[in-house]
């Protein structure tokens, strides 16, 4: 198969360029998309994030990326969520009140007894059930983070990985052809390309989604 095509949604709310660069170094053929047309060209989309959840959407819906993003992801195609971009997946945030994408169930709520926030750094991410988007992956290495909202699920089947700081979050999660990270794969050295280049691998498995 050609190298996947990767949409990333840029939305204003990202490092651009070190999720790009991290990608195409897995093999992907990276797009970024900030509007409705290069999403038509994707095998899968990326939705990357830092920052506040109802900014967040404000840019989504100010670009009329809210809609197309969640058909695309009721559909069963292809996507990955990047610490904001995977707790906007869930239905609201406790950060302003914000409705959010609403395509897990559960909401994003600040991490509980953590001695510092934001969490920054390095941490462990252990391994909760068996998941190709860490094939390669040895339990409990660690990641990159920069987050002081957390995502909780209410599907506890869908929880792939969780962490600890001070008390533990969830760190990642999968839903079908729905993937969500809490932690930075682009700036986690080899483990993180190893998870970027395993979610190629899936985006491979589920087939072509372009339009043409």
């Amino acid at each position: 198969m050609s190298a996947p095509r990767i949409a990333v949604l840029d939305y204003g709310a990202a490092n651009m360029v070190s999720v790009t660069q991290a990608l195409a170094s897995c093999g992907a053929d990276v797009v970024v998309a900030a509007e409705v047309p290069s999403l038509a060209l994707a095998d899968a989309i990326v939705v990357p994030g830092v920052g506040a959840a109802a900014a967040a959407m404000d840019a989504l819906r100010e670009r009329d990326l809210l809609e197309p993003i969640r058909d695309w992801m009721r559909a069963g195609r292809p996507a990955l969520g990047i610490c904001l971009g995977f707790q906007i997946m869930l239905e609201r945030s406790d950060e302003g009140g914000a409705e959010t994408l609403g395509l897990m169930s559960g909401r994003t709520a600040l991490l509980e007894g953590a001695p510092t926030l934001p969490h920054i750094g390095w941490n462990e991410v252990e391994l909760t059930s068996p998941h190709p988007l860490f094939e390669g992956v040895p339990d409990r290495s660690h990641f990159y983070f920069v987050h002081s909202y957390v995502a909780i699920p209410t599907d506890e089947t869908t929880v792939v990985a969780r962490t600890t700081h001070g008390s533990a979050f969830v760190s990642a999660a999968a839903s079908g052809c729905l993937w969500g990270i809490q932690f930075h794969p682009e700036k986690s050295g080899e483990m993180g390309q190893r998870v970027l280049a395993n979610f190629l691998n899936l985006v491979r498995g589920a087939g072509t989604g372009r339009a043409g």
